[in-house]
């Protein structure tokens, strides 16, 4: 018999330490940074008054993944856009995620 519950909630990545510092340079390096490092500072604000009411990192870690996907895609997406093709037909992801959650 197994000491372990069957039924064990999975824990939700925890970024290191350093994550948000290391993202918050990251950003301030990429050319969106005029755009970007107030959105993510903007995020990073309310997740930590989020955390502070509910005594949970859930939100906070939420915002450090989101913003190293959109990191680690912004190749992709300029990509896209510079070859010409066609998005009018895009569904908006986010509200996607609004509706699901």
């Amino acid at each position: 018999m197994s000491a372990q519950p069957d039924h064990a909630p999975l824990t939700p990545y925890a970024p290191a330490p350093g994550a948000p510092a290391e993202l918050l340079h990251q950003l301030r390096a990429d050319k969106r940074a005029d755009r970007w490092v107030p959105a993510f500072e903007r995020d990073w604000s309310a997740a930590l008054e989020e955390s502070r009411r509910t005594f949970s990192l859930a939100g906070l870690y939420e915002v450090v993944q989101d913003w190293q996907g959109r990191l680690a895609h912004a190749p992709a997406v300029d990509a896209f856009v510079a070859s010409g093709y066609d998005d009018s037909d895009a569904v908006d992801l986010a509200e996607l995620r609004r509706r699901r959650g």
